[in-house]
């Protein structure tokens, strides 16, 4: 049981490997580490709504169509859910750099140049700015909106408020990561490495001369 979690753990990059590392642990090491397990929490909160939001929209379905009956609260839970999924699924995009870019320019500088770098930075930098203003206007209107309750539930009128602090503040963490260099772009949690096809078309036509060059060569 132990192996099996240890090596849960260390699939998905939850605990340091202290062989990576012959000397002292840098402390660079537990802020990335502090990182996956904020990431971990965060993912399973999301997968646990997009469940209960399915699970209850399916039942009130069933409930209406055959027993001619329903759930009270079937509408304004889910609705909840869809607002917490949405606010943290947008935040996990940030980690590997999942949402939709336009490369047209960018693909025409230098890999690794100074122009590369400072739009690399451009981005980090406005996704830092988008966070930060979801997480103070989050924890504002929660603050504004403590004494009410929502209609169906009871629950306190904040509570849909929430996910938008909790996506924020996982966007600055983020953000701050890159900016600073302890992140590293590469380091992916939820996606494989993207394919550049203008670097791997050009290593084939570079193949391909080299091949004919040879071929030449030995005519």
């Amino acid at each position: 049981m132990g192996s099996k979690f240890s090596n849960w753990a260390y699939e998905n990059k939850l605990v340091i490997r202290k062989s990576d590392y012959p000397g002292k642990v840098p402390f660079k090491a537990y802020i990335i580490l502090l990182n996956h397990w904020c990431h971990k929490v965060i993912l399973t909160i999301a997968q646990i709504a997009v469940v209960i939001m399915l699970c209850t929209v399916f039942m009130n379905v069933v409930l209406r169509f055959c027993f001619n009956s329903g759930i009270e609260w079937a509408e304004e839970v889910p609705r909840l859910l869809v607002t917490l999924f949405t606010f943290l699924a947008c935040a996990i995009g940030v980690r590997d750099h999942m949402h939709i870019s336009v490369t047209i320019l960018y693909n025409r500088f230098k890999k690794g140049g100074k122009m590369r770098k400072f739009m690399d930075f451009l981005v980090d930098f406005s996704t830092l700015v988008c966070g930060v203003i979801l997480f103070y206007y989050g924890i504002m209107y929660i603050s504004r909106l403590r004494p009410g309750s929502l209609p169906m539930t009871g629950w306190p009128t904040w509570i849909q408020y929430l996910p938008a602090p909790l996506g924020g503040f996982l966007m600055i963490f983020d953000s701050l990561l890159f900016i600073f260099h302890i992140l590293d772009p590469e380091d992916l949690l939820y996606s494989e490495k993207e394919v550049d096809y203008q670097e791997l078309v050009k290593q084939q036509e570079a193949e391909f001369k080299a091949e004919a060059a040879a071929h030449g060569g030995q005519n």
